[in-house]
């Protein structure tokens, strides 16, 4: 390859917005010439915040991350509101919508991810069939016909402005699903004056994380919140209304029962954006394969990042099969995998030394954002006490205060837990889970933290330690801030982008502000 290195981004997401903004050096230098290619016409915002959007948490300002502008600025190709419709591989060609073409030596698909519309009658024309060829933007994830009014997947800036008119005027929302995503946004949007009810085919709520006994207590602190939640309800169609309009008026359960709303918010789940990789003939599963360089199965100069990239090793004899696995849903691995091929195809395009490998993800805790509902969990939570020899298993229950806690242990490690109404003990489990060590104290001294006024068994971070494991961001990264005059959250996120992904860490950062006197 002589001359400038040609690298193409589908997608202007988070993910896709952040391997720009790697590149922009390179492309400041000549030595790249970068063509950002998104199908909204807003240029790259926080998914992850658009829950807390929709219900009037945080203002629409909050949401955007580094636009469209400073890739412009530096010299980059930045195309809003256009869709990628075909790649030509023989040509090195992404064909866009209108008929433009543009040339790539290397092409990076950060398509991210659609809301999963389920299966229910009322919803058929909805249903985009996987692998649907897109030839305009506005189709990017609209199927035959149009969601029906008054139902919303929550998904992009256009959901969250019907949400948060009906969060505003207090209306009645059904919520179908009870993940984690689910969960916070009913919990939030009741806590702002909407009437919510959470539908769910599970036993309790956040069943992929959490057992029987925390989802029991998130269940019933929901409960005490003002949630009505609806435990094994099969879904099974929508009743709409009868004029020209056809709006929601009722989720209808296999049960016969049938739950009036204005609003139906499906939290039904994602499903990787992979039509274009699949009409170009490259290996996809759960997301678009791609090895530990990024790279697709089938095709070198092609890469996946973030919410539509699986990462698997490619077999030997690989064919078309299903791969186990999915892509991590997450933002911090996508924002990593971004920062790592950017520096790594810099490199190349530059001539400076190649970048190390993709570092491994640390294992990932999910906590429950709620304002007085404290859930997180991590690892294992499947193993019972008395049931292996080599797992020990130590469970507390306090039903009268709605608390729970389970820990599983091998080998003196933290390998799971589950923490429902324990603040203290979740933040500390986390930090333990986190670094992998031999724990040193036993369960039940453990518990102890709950006390009034007890010390943590752990030291607070450390300057190496990650606090934000969206960004990556350590203990002393944000000490430096602090020392530099940056004494709020926000200011902290400006400077290091701790506390800009999903906002976990808002607490942790806000205790090292306290101790440095912020």
């Amino acid at each position: 390859m002589s001359g400038a290195m040609r690298v193409v981004v589908v997608g202007a997401g988070p993910v896709g917005a952040r391997f720009a903004e790697g590149m922009l050096p390179a492309v400041g230098a000549g030595r790249v010439v970068l063509t950002l290619v998104g199908a909204e016409p807003h240029a790259a915002y926080n998914r992850v915040l658009v829950a807390e959007y929709a219900v009037g948490r945080t203002e629409r300002e909050r949401l955007d991350l580094p636009d469209a502008a400073s890739a412009r600025e530096h010299g980059a190709d930045v195309r809003l509101g256009a869709a990628a419709v075909a790649v030509d591989r023989r040509r090195q060609i992404v064909l866009l919508e209108g008929g433009a073409e543009v040339g790539y030596d290397r092409l990076v698909l950060a398509t991210g991810a659609r809301a999963n519309v389920p299966t229910l009658a009322g919803l058929e024309r909805a249903r985009r069939p996987r692998g649907a060829a897109v030839a305009r933007a506005a189709e990017l994830d609209r199927a035959e016909g149009a969601m029906p009014p008054g139902v919303a997947v929550l998904r992009d800036l256009r959901d969250a402005e019907l949400v948060r008119d009906a969060v505003e005027a207090g209306r009645r929302i059904v919520v179908l699903g009870a993940g984690v995503l689910g969960m916070e946004f009913a919990l939030a949007a009741r806590e702002e004056g909407a009437s919510v009810d959470v539908v769910y085919h599970a036993a309790v709520p956040m069943e992929r994380n959490l057992d029987a006994g925390a989802g029991r207590v998130l269940a019933a602190a929901a409960r005490t919140a003002g949630v009505h939640m609806h435990a094994h309800r099969r879904a099974e169609s929508l009743l709409l209304s009868s004029d020209d309009e056809r709006r929601f008026e009722a989720l209808v359960c296999a049960d016969g029962s049938q739950l009036d709303g204005d609003l139906l918010v499906l939290s039904c789940g994602v499903t990787a954006r992979s039509e274009l990789a699949i009409a170009a003939g490259l290996p996809v599963s759960g997301g678009i394969l791609v090895d530990e360089e990024l790279r697709s199965w089938a095709d070198p100069d092609i890469h996946a990042i973030g919410d539509c990239a699986q990462l698997a090793s490619r077999p030997a004899d690989a064919t078309d099969r299903t791969v186990p696995g999915a892509p991590s849903g997450l933002i911090g691995p996508g924002w990593r995998q971004a920062d790592w091929l950017a520096a790594t195809l810099a490199a190349e395009a530059t001539g400076a030394p190649r970048a190390g490998l993709l570092p491994r993800e640390s294992r990932a805790v999910v906590m429950l954002k709620a304002e007085g509902v404290n859930v997180s969990g991590a690892g294992e939570v499947g193993p019972e006490a008395w049931e292996h020899d080599d797992v020990d298993v130590a469970t507390w229950s306090d039903p009268a205060r709605r608390a729970y806690a389970k820990l599983v242990i091998r080998g003196d490690v933290l390998t799971g837990f589950v923490c429902a109404g324990l603040p203290r003990l979740g933040a500390e489990l986390s930090l333990l889970f986190e670094r992998g060590g031999a724990l040193a104290a036993t369960p039940l001294s453990l518990l102890a933290l709950e006390a009034q006024g007890a010390p943590t068994v752990s030291t607070a971070p450390s300057a190496d330690e990650r606090v934000c494991t969206c960004n990556g961001v350590t203990g002393g990264a944000i000490l430096d801030a602090a020392a530099d005059g940056a004494d709020t959250i926000q200011a902290v996120g400006a400077r290091t982008r701790a506390g800009t992904g999903c906002g976990t860490c808002h607490d942790r950062i806000q205790s090292l502000l306290d101790a440095a006197g912020g």
